[in-house]
């Protein structure tokens, strides 16, 4: 099948740099909105069969004008939320975020007993994350969307698919309503056919 993982429109936090991850999280900006509505002549020639979010807020309403504009039903998992932040939760500083994005990128590494402060172990992210590809590639589409998060996002792909690996991940950071785009099943593997489209193909 075809999966695409479209990172949220800006937020309020985005503009802070906070680490937001719990439920129900900050609304789109303005700036935010603009580019939740772009998605519907970027993705124009993508057959997007299904559309999903996650229960955070900010998802919901990037992939909303795509649901408008397609006449499809926005189906919600909790597994597609953002990496739990923990302890770390709403911090601004450099030194939270870095240890944030440290903790992920050792899960992508493959060292999933790794907890973030105060948090779940990189197994239990990936596992949540795991679950939710694999109803949606048990549908039976040939194509979906998912509008999730960027630290999910990079961490679950670097974990899962077979042609990115830490160091690429770590590298290419995914921007508003970027798009990773994979090829495959659960079964047999992903493979990213694009990552960001305006970032270096892989």
């Amino acid at each position: 099948m075809r999966l695409l993982l479209i990172r949220h429109g800006q937020t309020h936090s985005n503009v802070i740099g906070a680490l937001d991850t719990a439920r129900p999280g900050a609304d789109l900006t303005d700036l935010g909105r603009e580019q939740a509505a772009s998605l519907v002549e970027r993705l124009r020639q993508e057959p997007v069969q299904a559309l999903h979010a996650s229960t955070l807020v900010r998802t919901q309403q990037t992939v909303a004008p795509l649901a408008r504009d397609r006449g499809l039903e926005v189906t919600i998992h909790d597994g597609l939320r953002e990496l739990d932040a923990g302890e770390l939760e709403m911090n601004t500083d450099n030194e939270s975020v870095d240890l944030y994005v440290k903790t992920a990128m050792s899960w992508v590494e493959g060292l999933t007993d790794v907890r973030m402060p105060g948090g779940p172990t990189g197994a239990e992210e990936l596992g949540r994350y795991d679950r939710v590809i694999e109803q949606i590639a048990a549908s039976g589409v040939a194509c979906a969307a998912a509008v999730s998060h960027g630290a999910v996002i990079r961490t679950w792909v670097g974990a899962r698919a077979g042609n990115v690996d830490a160091a690429y991940v770590a590298a290419h950071p995914l921007l508003n309503t970027q798009v990773v785009t994979l090829v495959g099943d659960p079964a047999s593997g992903w493979t990213v056919e694009d990552w960001g489209w305006d970032q270096p193909h892989v």
